[in-house]
């Protein structure tokens, strides 16, 4: 039996499924451990594509794990809006870089797209990240913080705020309304 380090026992040994009795790995994953992986995680990655310039949504994919009771309402709530939130930081990130990029075929933000949201961040300033959470303006708005070197931590607090703000909402709509 190979030798394992001190801190792969102390990784294993936490998890719910170690057969100490060989002092082998875990045990098969069961059906509940994957389906749970698949539904939080699913989520989590729709969010972060979401938040990006790509096309996405990721309220279709919380609604209908909210609907479906089968899991906990504040885990949905957290993997989404961590994805969301840092979706949005992959935007702020094409921002900063944006002045290298933007001529190249892959950037994902149009030059009119870029230019009309800089002008809102300009007119509104940081305030404007409470929108972060629109459709069509929300991604872009991300990209110009960047652009205009808005503080991160800054980025992150406003932006959080309107991604959880955002979920919470539909969360009580389907919820409350379901």
């Amino acid at each position: 039996m190979p030798i394992r380090s001190s801190w792969t026992i102390t990784i294993l040994a936490g998890h719910r499924n170690f057969d100490p009795s060989n002092g082998g790995p875990p045990r098969s994953f069961d059906r509940n451990q994957v389906t749970e992986l698949a539904a939080y995680g699913g989520l989590f990655l729709s969010a972060l594509v979401a938040a990006t310039m790509l096309p996405a949504q990721s309220e279709l994919v919380l609604a209908a794990l909210l609907r479906s009771g089968d899991w906990s309402t504040s885990g949905l709530l957290a993997s989404a809006s961590v994805g969301n939130v840092l979706g949005s930081l992959v935007n702020y990130g094409l921002g900063r870089g944006a002045e290298t990029f933007r001529d190249r075929r892959w950037f994902p933000a149009s030059a009119t797209a870029l230019v009309r949201a800089q002008r809102w961040y300009r007119r509104y300033g940081r305030w404007s990240l409470l929108l972060s959470w629109m459709p069509i303006i929300g991604d872009p708005l991300t990209v110009a913080a960047g652009l205009l070197r808005e503080p991160i931590w800054r980025f992150l607090l406003l932006v959080t705020i309107a991604k959880v703000g955002r979920y919470v909402v539909l969360t009580i709509a389907v919820l409350g309304f379901g």
